[in-house]
């Protein structure tokens, strides 16, 4: 199976899980991931903690690449990564091929594709 056909997967697998329409963005999809990898299950998130759950799924969608790895819990049980290897300077472009790559060996790696 290809990339683009295995993002097809992933795409129809949000727009099934979460009734809509339309597909949501990238950021929406790293922030579930997020939401996903700490495990609380949904509720109201204050927008700094919406920030760190990007953070969270930035950290673990890019932990198979080596750029980082996971350090340990806090006492509220948030994850913390600290940084194995600086990212490479990337155009916006290039950032989003980095970051689907990633999801997509995220959905692989959790067998949900």
């Amino acid at each position: 199976m290809t990339e683009a056909q295995i993002w097809n997967q992933i795409e129809v697998f949000f727009k099934n899980r979460f009734a809509q329409e339309e597909v949501p963005d990238l950021n929406t999809i790293i922030f579930l991931i997020g939401l996903q990898e700490l495990g609380l299950g949904y509720r109201k998130y204050k927008k700094e903690e919406k920030m760190n759950l990007i953070h969270i799924a930035v950290c673990r969608l890019l932990e198979p690449f080596g750029y980082y790895k996971l350090d340990g819990y806090d006492k509220d049980n948030w994850p913390h990564y600290k940084l194995v290897e600086k990212l490479p300077v990337l155009k916006p472009n290039e950032q989003t091929l980095l970051m689907k790559k990633a999801i997509i060996q995220y959905f692989l790696d959790e067998k949900l594709v």
